[in-house]
């Protein structure tokens, strides 16, 4: 992906947040921890036909981009 210099910081949260979300997993994951806040892991695992490592991949890739927070 070309870089785009001079972008803002709102520009770039904006644009981490959208590839946060480019991914149909991750966007389930976030409405199923909306609806279920606070959720364990394994929670999501039973609602999603993904392991528990591919949950926890998306998990930390959804905390990176400041859209999620664990305990």
């Amino acid at each position: 992906m070309k870089e785009i210099d001079g972008l803002t910081q709102e520009e770039e949260r904006a644009a981490a947040v959208f590839r946060a979300l480019g991914n149909p997993a991750r966007i389930r994951i976030v409405t199923e921890l909306a609806r279920r806040n606070p959720c364990v892991a394994g929670d999501l695992v039973d609602v999603l036909p993904l392991a528990q490592s591919t949950v926890s991949q998306h998990l930390k890739i959804l905390r990176e981009a400041g859209l999620v927070t664990d305990r």
